[in-house]
């Protein structure tokens, strides 16, 4: 009985280990399987897990450092959102017709996260993310010291239009608290041509309506814009797209989950513009492979499908669109 009862905690420890984190999850009104997302050790990991009967699941990941995982439904819509490590046993519980009443509970940073989003609820359904953004900024400078302020501006804050704010805000968080595996999604990658750059065949992307449609990227010069509410330049950016040449094919696509306000700022737009939503936002299939680090977000490929530039940069973007056109006359 003896050798039993130590085969079991054997089996418990076994279960958590350091070179792993585990997540046991039980959600209501949630159909089939759920989708998790992360960035871990052997690059992105995007995976379906399977439900029970009763509705519950389990998963197992590597992420040496700190990793934000998205856990998602059928319909690629966020359920739950938090951050895990090897050696992390999270648990995950909820209702997906609440989302804000989804919980995640096993360490400290996941438990003062929810306390965040449950003190501010109002300000995360509101359509206007500004009242979102003065209080995580309000967060980030009366906590310097803690990871949270890194989690906080990273995936609930809206406004990154400015970049020299928020480096600021960054600048402004103890080292110590602003692990790099979090903070690389800032960080400048190279945006003119690059023989790193990825390819890519076709984007699978919503439209109005919620059905999916597969877009080929073959045979075409592409332009992607890619932003997320809110985007106050509209109007100017269409105009400069509107002037590309008729062989540039213009991807307009939103990466945030908010389509309410979506539908309201695409409805002045001209009839013939083709938009479009990533519903992971920056960790949609494809998309992340283009090294999103703020928005709006702008990629080029080519007739091939391979990505030639890739940056915030509009005038780059249309600058390496018209010039492939030209190359290729």
């Amino acid at each position: 009985m003896k050798y039993f009862f130590l085969s079991i905690i054997a089996l418990a420890l076994m279960s958590c280990s350091s070179d792993s984190f585990k997540i046991d999850g039980n959600i209501a009104h949630v159909e089939g399987a759920v989708r998790i997302i992360f960035l871990g050790d052997s690059g992105m990991v995007d995976q379906l897990v399977n439900l029970d009967k009763k509705g519950h699941f389990s998963f197992e990941g590597e992420a040496a450092e700190p990793a934000i995982v998205n856990i998602l439904n059928n319909k690629s819509e966020r359920l739950a959102i938090m951050v895990a490590k090897n050696g992390d046993h999270l648990k995950v519980k909820g209702d997906a017709a609440k989302p804000m009443s989804i919980k995640v509970k096993g360490n400290a940073l996941n438990e003062d996260w929810q306390l965040f989003r449950n003190e501010h609820a109002a300000f995360y359904t509101d359509p206007n993310p500004s009242r979102l953004d003065a209080a995580i900024e309000k967060y980030v400078r009366e906590n310097p010291a803690d990871v949270l302020s890194t989690i906080l501006l990273m995936t609930d804050y809206s406004d990154y239009s400015d970049r020299a704010k928020i480096d600021k805000m960054l600048q402004g968080i103890d080292l110590k608290a602003r692990p790099e595996s979090l903070v690389s999604h800032f960080t400048e990658r190279a945006t003119a041509r690059n023989t790193n750059m990825p390819r890519l065949i076709s984007l699978k992307l919503a439209k109005t309506g919620g059905v999916f449609e597969e877009i080929p990227l073959m045979d075409h010069v592409t332009l992607i814009s890619l932003w997320a509410n809110p985007q106050n330049d509209r109007n100017a950016l269409i105009q400069q797209l509107e002037t590309l040449d008729d062989q540039i094919q213009v991807l307009d696509v939103l990466t945030e989950s908010d389509t309410l306000r979506w539908h309201k700022t695409i409805a002045g737009d001209p009839q013939s513009w083709k938009h479009y939503w990533a519903p992971s936002g920056p960790l949609e299939m494809g998309i992340q492979l283009l090294g999103i680090t703020t928005m709006p977000w702008f990629a080029v490929t080519d007739s091939t499908g391979m990505v030639t530039y890739s940056g915030p940069s509009l005038p780059s973007a249309i600058h390496t669109a018209t010039s492939t056109i030209k190359g290729q006359q």
